[in-house]
């Protein structure tokens, strides 16, 4: 599991690279990456907190994508919550590569003029 932090109301970029097992590229060219964000693993995805649908990547020849998260995505959350990173690839076939926990931490101001 691998946990992420942000705080509350932030921009935020994660780089994402997708390797096969003798750590080599994956072309994700026509792939999609979904990042969700719930408050119970267990929540339909309808209720998600966050729900990001990537579909043009950094660098899809050399398995680059990002996950970007603006002001607004966060800026009603505080807490730990979960996420998870699926993949929807050429193919059809569908594959969660990574789970784990996100947490927003408030900050002292919370707008910036």
């Amino acid at each position: 599991m691998n946990d992420l932090k942000i705080y509350r109301g932030d921009d935020k970029t994660w780089e994402v690279q997708f390797k096969d097992a003798s750590e080599v590229a994956i072309d994700i060219t026509d792939w999609t990456v979904y990042f969700t964000v719930k408050e119970k693993d267990s929540d339909l995805d309808a209720n998600a907190k966050i729900a990001k649908t990537i579909t043009s990547h950094t660098d899809p020849t050399g398995g680059k994508t990002s996950i970007i998260l603006v002001p607004t995505d966060t800026s009603e959350l505080k807490g730990n919550y979960y996420y998870d990173i699926r993949i929807k690839k050429n193919t059809g076939e569908i594959v969660t590569v990574l789970v784990g926990t996100l947490e927003i931490s408030k900050n002292v101001k919370k707008t910036i003029t």
